[in-house]
């Protein structure tokens, strides 16, 4: 442990350097509307590449993908990923490719991605892709290119990922060639990337997987940097096995002056793991652990394929929207029964626990979205468009309402994924890398909706529009991310001022309306107990509270013949605020938005109606798309 501070210790200079460094995918991403905040005379400029790109201090959305695998995964090619990095980007960029025999395109350009290829085998998939690379002729990875039935590359995945993977003492399969393949695959991932980057265009961030699965527990993490300055080989699961150890190699990287962070993913398969009292030895959190991972972590997953992790209805019968991609059939395989403290809400409150006790909160996540698809194909986030994620696993309707994806989840409990959203004064790596380190992110379930939180005690409590929202929110109070006694709050410490949330939301022009936005309001008692309330902010339609202040149910325009909804029903665009008339100065607190959509079809149900097949019974046939902002945090001074 003290060697393991002494490194975070040295790394303090670099990382206070490091913050004086210059901090949507089609058109219409960047047509703001109300949205619009600076006129464009004072925007300013900075050079990239000899390219002027404006800067806009009040920041723009932007979308893309933090998690996406291609044929450098093992388990993506064992279910027949062939698209290489230059082809993901490609396809997130609005080029054409080839999936299966079938050629994809997607609908809206992404504005950055983060490719996270599994650090574990790299070097392996190095060997298996390239002819004439160092065990290119192994016998084993020329089996492993002749596999085309799919249960033959499941007994393969079985025997050579999944044993040794999930287990507590992973390591490289016999047809491993040596560090040097796996150096070789890094530098060829890395190359892509700065092929493909194009600084106020496209961000193509450096990333990898750290797929840790003691006992088959969740514990992975896309690891991203900055920008090109990057470690000559990744680091995996085999080389380290726990998450203090990773976060102690990123410290030694951060002191040779790269800059990088990782966001931890799957919380809901973790096994009480990754929200756990302990650490990984079974001592205590201590301060040292506490400040490490805040400084490392300031992002989780909030939603992927296989699944939500803000909540589960079981453990949440109070939240009428916790019933939404829970992603039951997890606990099917390696035992990873459902846990309340598997959970981000959950994880959130127990933070608040840990920064009473050391003054540090370990579990201060901002939230981002990924979708973890193995076809390479990042963020294909239209449930009218699933065709699966991954590969001959989940390729077909009928694998897709059948099959159970690699002993993870069943087919048809699959989510299409997350969107990642940042409020970025540019789109560079610089620019996405920094609004995500200060946790001025949202996550979305697919669609682009476009969110904006704010808080403090000098807000309006009437915004009139999103301009004006913005403008005060920045100017008065703090962004989605940050802490609310930031020294602009200061009614806050002596009790005589209550703080007041502005929020604003607008709808992907492409997709459903907007019921209603929520703010989740976390705290510890007292008594130390964990509390938590959902508020109804704004909604649509003219709606009100019932005698027990419940709000009613925007209705449902859905047709289950025709997999088709009308926007007849709710709005456009919810601005509103709320001001928090039972806060106390004394208790640890934190604040985010949920946004709420319209019903629509889930994926299923297009399927079953394109395949004249029957509906699911067991899997909602209509869902209501989200989107949720990063916490903002109340510490007692």
């Amino acid at each position: 442990m003290m060697k393991r501070f002494n490194v975070f210790k040295q790394t303090a200079i670099v990382v206070s350097v490091a913050v004086i460094l210059p901090a949507c995918s089609q058109k219409e991403n960047h047509q703001q509307g109300t949205e619009k905040l600076v006129p464009a005379q004072t925007l300013t400029k900075t050079k990239i590449d000899s390219k002027s790109i404006d800067i806009n201090p009040n920041r723009d959305a932007f979308f893309g993908e933090t998690h996406v695998h291609t044929a450098y995964s093992l388990d993506a090619y064992l279910a027949g990923t062939r698209l290489t990095h230059d082809e993901a980007y490609s396809y997130a960029q609005g080029g054409t490719v080839t999936l299966a025999g079938k050629q994809l395109t997607r609908r809206r350009p992404l504005d950055f991605v983060a490719i996270s290829d599994h650090a574990e085998y790299l070097g392996e998939m190095y060997s298996t892709l390239n002819e004439g690379a160092l065990g290119y002729d192994n016998p084993l990875l020329a089996e492993l290119r002749s596999l085309t039935d799919i249960n033959e590359r499941r007994k393969w995945f079985i025997k050579y990922v999944v044993s040794s993977n999930r287990s507590a003492t992973p390591k490289h399969p016999p047809f491993f060639s040596g560090v040097q393949t796996t150096k070789s695959a890094w530098q060829l991932m890395s190359e892509a990337a700065d092929r493909n980057n194009k600084p106020g265009v496209f961000t193509a961030l450096k990333a990898f997987e750290w797929s840790a699965a003691p006992g088959g527990a969740n514990l992975h993490r896309n690891v991203i940097f900055r920008d090109d300055k990057v470690p000559e080989s990744t680091v995996s699961y085999i080389d380290i096995k726990r998450e203090d150890d990773l976060w102690q190699w990123m410290a030694e990287q951060e002191a040779a002056g790269m800059q990088l962070f990782a966001i931890p993913h799957n919380s809901n398969a973790s096994k009480g793991m990754m929200f756990s009292n302990v650490q990984a030895d079974g001592s205590p959190i201590d301060l040292e652990y506490a400040q490490l991972r805040q400084h490392f972590e300031p992002l989780i997953e909030m939603m992927q394929t296989k699944g939500n992790s803000e909540v589960h209805r079981n453990f949440w019968p109070q939240d009428e929207f916790a019933d939404f991609e829970n992603a039951d059939s997890i606990q099917n395989s390696n035992k990873r029964t459902f846990l309340k403290r598997n959970f981000v809400r959950e994880g959130l409150k127990i933070g608040l626990t840990f920064e009473q006790k050391l003054g540090v909160n370990p579990f201060k996540y901002g939230t981002i979205g990924g979708t973890d698809d193995h076809n390479g194909l990042p963020s294909p986030v239209a449930e009218d468009s699933y065709i699966g994620s991954h590969g001959d696993e989940d390729n077909t309707v009928i694998a897709r309402r059948t099959n159970n994806i690699s002993r993870w989840i069943d087919g048809k409990e699959l989510s299409i994924g997350s969107l990642a959203g940042v409020w970025a004064t540019q789109n560079t790596r610089e620019s996405i890398w920094d609004a995500m380190k200060r946790r001025e992110t949202f996550t979305t379930s697919g669609p682009r909706i476009k969110v904006r939180f704010f808080g403090g005690t000098g807000l309006p409590t009437t915004p009139k529009n999103g301009n004006e929202l913005v403008i005060q929110g920045y100017a008065l109070g703090v962004p989605m991310g940050s802490d609310l006694n930031s020294g602009l709050t200061s009614g806050l410490i002596s009790g005589t001022k209550s703080p007041t949330f502005t929020v604003h939301a607008m709808k992907d022009p492409q997709g459903a309306n907007l019921d209603r936005i929520q703010i989740i309001k976390g705290w510890v008692n007292k008594n130390g107990e964990l509390k938590e309330d959902i508020i109804d902010v704004v909604w649509s339609d003219n709606r009100s509270n019932d005698e027990n202040g419940k709000l009613s149910a925007v209705g449902n325009t859905v047709d289950l013949t025709t997999a088709q909804y009308k926007n007849t029903i709710g709005a456009t665009e919810l601005i509103g605020s709320w001001t928090d008339k039972n806060f106390n100065a004394a208790q640890h607190a934190f604040y985010y938005a949920r946004v709420i959509e319209i019903p629509t079809p889930r994926w299923t149900t297009y399927d079953a109606v394109r395949s004249n097949m029957p509906l699911l019974t067991d899997i909602p046939a209509i869902i209501q798309e989200r989107a949720w902002t990063s916490p903002i945090w109340y510490k007692p001074k």
